[in-house]
């Protein structure tokens, strides 16, 4: 297949866009690189340096089979000091994007959604009728843009799939995360292993779980890529599926430490801080539905794997 990825460029994209190419599919990369690395361009896709608000001509030039939608702001924080970006970039991006796939006569498309979608959970594990209520602009650009795919489907006939992550991490096809501003445990836990921070912080020990620290659930960016495969010829025209991805196991804090401290062997101190607003204690995905529908299933589930092929990738880049 012909495939556009937009955010080709970012960490979750360019494995995605990887595994594509290993499965034989021409893939053209469209990223205006505002955060993410042209070096993280896998061999063998073409790559295209434009924003989704400036797609159309792109897609008027390749014709896509279907499109694997990344591009997006995904900072928490940042969403809630400057939603006007997180609207413009998410929401009238994928406005753009979606114009000009019905332009270019394509209709397929699986979308990058999140967790954030469903905010503070009332059940765990969290299934994908769970009740949608983001806690921050970024969630709710998700959301809005899931919702502009179900009436595309309805209206356009548009056959589209939203994948809702949790926590991803690991590495695959030598490409790990590479984040200007990192807010993700695992590799901020790793650049002080490598030297790079002197201390990480863990946000409260005082949760109701075994150890005190928030859960999370962490599914390795390797099995979300299968997941992106599997999901791609699944909808029909007029369908709209959604699937949450998830290990199914969640991991605490401590516990992601613990692994960081064995893997790497280096002590990696620890501040303790107070409780980050809004953050649940637990946060864990039922992947139940895209087992049964598709046969999804985790092949990296276990914690300290998961952080070595981390740690063995960020060693491995200059």
């Amino acid at each position: 297949m012909r495939l556009i990825v937009t955010g080709g460029a970012g960490y979750i994209g360019s494995v995605v866009t990887a595994a594509l190419l290993a499965d034989g599919h021409e893939v053209t990369v469209l990223d205006d690189l505002s955060t993410g690395h042209a070096d993280a361009v896998p061999d063998g896709a073409t790559l295209a340096d434009v924003s989704l608000h400036d797609s159309g001509p792109v897609l008027a030039e390749v014709r896509p089979d279907a499109v694997l939608h990344f591009a997006a702001k995904s900072l928490v924080g940042a969403s809630q000091q400057h939603p006007e970006d997180y609207w413009h970039t998410n929401v009238v991006g994928s406005l753009a994007l979606f114009e000009a796939m019905r332009a270019a006569d394509c209709r397929r498309i699986v979308f990058s959604s999140t967790a954030a979608t469903y905010g503070e959970p009332d059940a765990v594990p969290i299934r994908e009728e769970a009740p949608t209520r983001p806690t921050n602009t970024y969630g709710a650009s998700k959301l809005a843009i899931d919702h502009m795919l179900t009436s595309y489907a309805v209206a356009h006939g548009f056959a589209a799939v939203s994948l809702r992550y949790f926590h991803v991490a690991g590495a695959a096809h030598g490409l790990g995360e590479r984040h200007g501003t990192e807010t993700h445990l695992i590799p901020i836990a790793l650049q002080v292993a490598a030297g790079q921070r002197e201390s990480l912080t863990v946000f409260g020990q005082d949760y109701p779980t075994p150890d005190g620290t928030c859960i999370r659930d962490y599914v390795h960016v390797g099995d979300l890529a299968d997941a992106h495969l599997l999901a791609l010829p699944a909808p029909a025209a007029g369908e709209h599926r959604i699937y949450n991805l998830g290990n199914g196991t969640g991991f605490s804090v401590q516990e992601v430490v613990d692994a960081a401290r064995e893997v790497t062997g280096h002590p990696i101190p620890v501040q303790v801080g107070p409780r980050r607003a809004g953050d649940p204690a637990q946060l864990v995905a039922s992947s139940d539905r895209i087992r049964a529908d598709l046969g999804w299933a985790p092949r990296h589930t276990d914690l300290v794997g998961i952080v070595r092929d981390a740690w063995e990738t960020m060693r491995a880049q200059p």
